[in-house]
């Protein structure tokens, strides 16, 4: 494949064009912008570095001499929309702190749905991750614990959220597949239900609806796994 290194590089430290020639005529920032708009606009799918050329309106191979592979044109978008978090003076209290940060995660993930496809630690060293995970530091400097025991925490609260917005997006694609609404299938799915909690074979989950029978309220929901992750590091050391 054109532009496949033999030996695993870092973008970050190639300079921004290979080759000889005139001036680049795109930025990283350019590249990676565009890459943005079409993923936003029509999935991570339609990315592709033929895409990007044409968006830009250069040659796909001369994209290459920009990007070297496709792996690090999605590096280039992650770190593109990390420039996105907002970087506060820490207010001094570590949890609030950190629940603001993860609100404000999940709402990067609202504004860049595919996003969540790409959240991996490979990702997380480039220069606006970089500035992010000082921020989340700086954040929790009141708390007393390891930094290995914080980078943790910053690792746990990320992957709630990208679990519960990775949810959120797969709930509502399967709701705009099916030609009945939501309410028609949970209205179906939860007679179906109570007919088998009425055969007394299920004891506990009938204790279980009789004590809360719904609707779940997902927001709370979503607030209190990040509560609990934060509970866990509560007087870590």
């Amino acid at each position: 494949m054109a532009g496949r290194a033999a030996e695993p590089e870092v973008i970050w430290a190639r300079p921004e064009r290979t080759g000889r020639g005139p001036r680049p005529a795109y930025s990283r920032a350019d590249i990676a912008a565009a890459a943005v708009r079409i993923a936003d606009a029509e999935g991570l799918d339609a990315v592709s570095m033929r895409r990007v050329a044409a968006e830009l309106g250069c040659g796909t191979m001369s994209l290459y001499n920009y990007v070297p592979r496709k792996e690090d044109l999605y590096e280039l978008m992650v770190d593109a929309v990390s420039g996105e978090h907002e970087l506060w003076e820490p207010a001094g209290d570590w949890r609030a702190d950190m629940l603001r940060v993860a609100r404000q995660t999940r709402s990067l993930m609202h504004r860049h749905t595919w996003l969540p496809r790409l959240m991996t630690p490979v990702h997380g060293f480039s220069p606006n991750a970089l500035r992010y995970l000082e921020h989340c530091l700086a954040c929790l400097e009141p708390l007393r614990a390891a930094y290995g025991t914080k980078f943790e925490l910053i690792a746990m609260l990320n992957g709630v959220v990208t679990t519960y917005v990775a949810n959120e997006f797969a709930t509502a694609e399967r709701s705009r597949s099916l030609p009945w609404s939501p309410e028609q299938e949970n209205a179906v799915r939860s007679a179906y239900l109570g007919g088998r909690i009425a055969t007394g074979d299920y004891p506990r989950l009938a204790a279980a609806l009789a004590e809360d029978p719904g609707p779940i309220d997902l927001e709370a929901v979503f607030e209190r796994a990040l509560q609990r992750v934060l509970d866990g590091f509560q007087g870590a050391v």
